[in-house]
């Protein structure tokens, strides 16, 4: 197993991964039709690629044998702040609990402070039980926010910050 640095070629195994695991992440939390909404809203392979290639987000793969299984999407000095913005971490299910989250954690946790940030941040829906993942993992909750997304659907997330030094 290893960790990787995605390139443009990649964005069909992200795609692949969102849309097996958002189902099993936010299908007893969010309505189908909002689901679907926000894969096509954050995932399409545009939406993607502008991610990539012009908003700077960096993506991270968790490979076995080739294999891609996870994957971390993050942005260095969000906000123009010594932050690194967590903007996405999933891992195929036959992947949850083996380490593979953790693994991409560290390393968006490793690369945020090779650029000279002092925390990351982040963004968990309310009722995901990825919360107790991060908070095992030294976040702490720091406030609740409701994000307009369009369409007349919002996120209701909490935000998570963990000061790395």
């Amino acid at each position: 197993m290893s960790i990787r640095t995605a390139v443009i070629e990649d964005i069909p195994s992200i795609r692949a991964i969102a849309l097996r695991t958002w189902p099993i992440a936010y299908g007893g939390i969010l309505p189908p039709a909002q689901l679907a909404y926000m894969l096509d809203l954050m995932y399409s392979e545009a939406a993607l690629a502008d991610q990539l290639n012009v908003k700077g987000h960096h993506f991270a793969l968790f490979e076995v044998s080739g294999e891609v299984l996870g994957f971390a999407g993050y942005e260095h000095h969000h906000y123009h702040r010594a932050c690194t913005r967590l903007h996405k971490l999933y891992v195929m299910p036959s992947m949850q609990r083996t380490g593979a989250g953790k693994a991409l954690l560290q390393h968006v946790i490793a690369s945020a402070r090779s650029a000279r940030d002092v925390m990351v941040e982040l963004n968990v829906n309310r009722f995901n039980n990825a919360r107790w993942f991060y908070e095992k993992n030294g976040f702490r909750v720091v406030r609740d926010e409701v994000i307009d997304i369009g369409k007349g659907y919002v996120m209701d997330d909490h935000v998570m910050e963990l000061p790395i030094h």
